[in-house]
């Protein structure tokens, strides 16, 4: 009886629900547009419910096709839906915790069915789930408007329609199991994840080779299905792009073929950033795939192992530009690891564990010092730097945030002191000490934090100096995400300014680094004479300086 305690606590569907919802909803909504890909992704949107660009997505005016509109539009209908009850961007982003919320869940279920054994099937769900909900580069990502978001919820709806494919079926059966396989590649497609999709479906066309257990009848009409559904659904918006917007057709097609960066400066890239974002997942994989060396042709490590081996290979030799990008190797990773986990001594269960608990005790330490700086001014030099940081923030004790931030840590408290060892326990406990430190962050921080990199302030301001009546509103190094951000908070849309006709647009907005600008003459804006009227920037922001110009008559 006491040995099977343990096991029902760590693995029951309630702790991994509370969990999952005590992660996804903090700090998801209560914030502006964040630069970068948070405000574009939000300026597509914006974009999509005021002027109706659903087919061919816009931000600030300008084409944007960097992205597959999978997340905007989900996003656009979470906007509509609940734009009643919330800021326009707080309900768009509800959309960020539907996709993870849907790839925690299709990771859970993988694994379970992946495992071959009813008894253990819930510890290796229980595991996937809280080895990418336990991700230190997942925290903040998960509560953004990130389209990879939604490749990486299809991405492990592919993985668990594969598990599907594990299990004895007619082939009738298997050809259905293969068109869900084919509709989740076709969304991962749909969301800009061409790499994950064709990754997937290399490492399964592979398996049916590799794999004995898969080397059936069920092959070709499995991947035949796959293929099939693949392209009706991830060829549906190319194939209208190009018939009803030729041009923007072009530009996607470009943009999908170049190639960023050099093979070796795009590996270093990828190896830096995983080795602290993929954290703990990557290690515990690399212990699996050495633990059990003798049986990676079970599809369970042949499929995960391949699919993340062929994902990295094509983004180093694409070149993705974004850390974002690297949000598509947790999936694998966490399915690699799960049954390496079970494997670990037990020494190294309780170092990874300890690890976890002094780790996330210390930095929740960090938080509730700052939160004191803030609120109470102790202690002083805290404070002092904390001011500097956010000159003019005026600080809120907000009585339910903080009920809910002892919550959390009594929460975390009773689950690090209460908890039976167990194989599991490492993982549980670093996946609520990370709960523990974006909950807390989210209650009592944001704020702070908001107040420095919403755009808002800077919008309503060049806004305010605009003279009534201009026709239009030229730019020079303004960003895209700043550009997403002033039409979104202050309906400014510029123009690329044109330095051969300056009259045509005789208002121009320069973005500067004020740590380079020497004075104040527009940079760029040739010999005609130009007027400031305003030099505007967020609180503490010495990189970002944004000023308004009029031509001189």
């Amino acid at each position: 009886m006491s040995t099977a305690a343990p096991r029902f606590q760590l693995t029951s569907p309630a702790l991994l629900a509370a969990l999952v919802v005590l992660f996804i909803v903090p700090g998801l909504t209560g914030h502006d547009l964040w630069k970068s890909q948070d405000a574009i992704a939000l300026g597509v949107v914006h974009d999509m419910a005021v002027r109706g660009h659903l087919l061919v997505p816009h931000v600030a005016g300008a084409t944007w096709l960097e992205d597959g509109p999978l997340y905007h539009w989900v996003a656009l209908a979470f906007g509509k839906l609940f734009g009643f009850a919330l800021e326009f961007q707080d309900a768009a982003r509800l959309a960020s915790g539907a996709f993870v919320a849907a790839a925690l869940a299709f990771l859970y279920s993988a694994a379970r069915r992946w495992t071959g054994d009813e008894e253990a099937a819930p510890a290796a769900g229980a595991a996937a789930l809280l080895l990418l909900l336990g991700a230190v580069g997942f925290m903040v990502r998960a509560h953004q408007a990130l389209p990879e978001l939604a490749a990486l919820a299809a991405t492990s709806g592919a993985f668990a329609a594969l598990a599907l494919r594990s299990e004895d079926s007619a082939p009738a059966r298997a050809a259905g199991v293969g068109a869900a396989f084919g509709a989740a590649l076709g969304l991962a497609f749909l969301a800009g994840s061409w790499i994950a999709a064709l990754a997937l479906f290399i490492t399964a066309a592979a398996a049916q080779l590799v794999c004995p257990s898969w080397r059936t009848a069920k092959a070709v009409p499995f991947l035949l299905a796959a293929l099939v559904v693949c392209v009706l659904v991830g060829g549906a918006w190319p194939a209208t792009l190009a018939l009803h917007s030729p041009d923007a057709f072009d530009e996607w097609w470009r943009g999908l073929r170049y190639l960023h960066g050099s093979i070796g400066e795009n590996a270093r890239h990828l190896v830096a950033n995983a080795s602290w974002s993929a954290w703990p997942a990557w290690p515990l994989a690399l212990w699996s795939v050495w633990s059990l060396r003798r049986k990676w042709l079970a599809p369970r490590l042949f499929v995960p192992g391949a699919s993340l081996v062929v994902m990295a290979a094509l983004q180093i030799a694409h070149g993705e530009p974004r850390d974002e990008s690297l949000l598509l190797l947790l999936a694998p990773l966490a399915l690699l690891a799960v049954p390496g986990l079970f494997t670990l001594r037990r020494g190294a269960v309780a170092a990874l564990d300890w690890f976890g608990v002094l780790a996330f005790a210390f930095f929740t330490g960090l938080l509730w010092l700052g939160y004191s700086a803030l609120t109470l001014g102790v202690p002083a030099p805290v404070a002092r730097n904390l001011e500097r940081i956010a000159p003019g923030f005026t600080p809120h004790v907000q009585p339910l945030a903080l009920v809910f931030a002892f919550a959390l840590a009594l929460a975390w408290i009773y689950l690090v002191f209460f908890t039976p060892f167990n194989p599991m326990r490492g993982v549980l406990r670093w996946a609520g000490g990370m709960v523990l430190l974006w909950g807390t962050f989210a209650l009592l921080l944001m704020p702070w934090v908001d107040y420095q990199k919403s755009y808002r302030s800077v919008a309503l301001q060049l806004r305010s100096h605009i003279p009534a009546g201009a026709r239009c509103i030229a730019e020079r190094s303004l960003g895209m995400s700043q550009a997403a951000a002033l039409d979104y908070h202050g309906g400014i849309r510029a123009r690329p300014f044109d330095p051969l006709e300056p009259e045509a647009c005789p208002l121009v907005i320069v973005q500067i680094d004020p740590r380079y600008a020497v004075d104040t003459t527009p940079p760029a804006l040739d010999r005609h004479a130009w007027r400031l009227l305003a030099d505007v920037g967020r609180p503490g922001d010495r990189s970002e300086r944004y000023r308004l110009y009029r031509l001189a008559k």
